[in-house]
């Protein structure tokens, strides 16, 4: 994941700041507490594809 795409995409629903997962290969927004995948090095940014984050992966535990 390029870190300057990283800098200017935002979370479509609150948009927040994004965290990348390198494992998981997804953005992570805590605010919406949607992750949303990262396909063939491509940020999927869709409310409809995002999955939802556990309590604990929403407090960044």
């Amino acid at each position: 994941m390029d870190p300057r795409l990283l800098d200017i995409l935002v979370c479509p629903v609150t948009k927040g700041t994004l965290e990348y997962d390198r494992h998981r290969q997804e953005l992570i927004s805590r605010a919406a507490g949607l992750a949303y995948p990262i396909r063939d090095g491509i940020p999927v940014m869709l409310e409809s594809e995002a999955r939802r984050l556990d309590e604990d992966e929403r407090a960044g535990r």
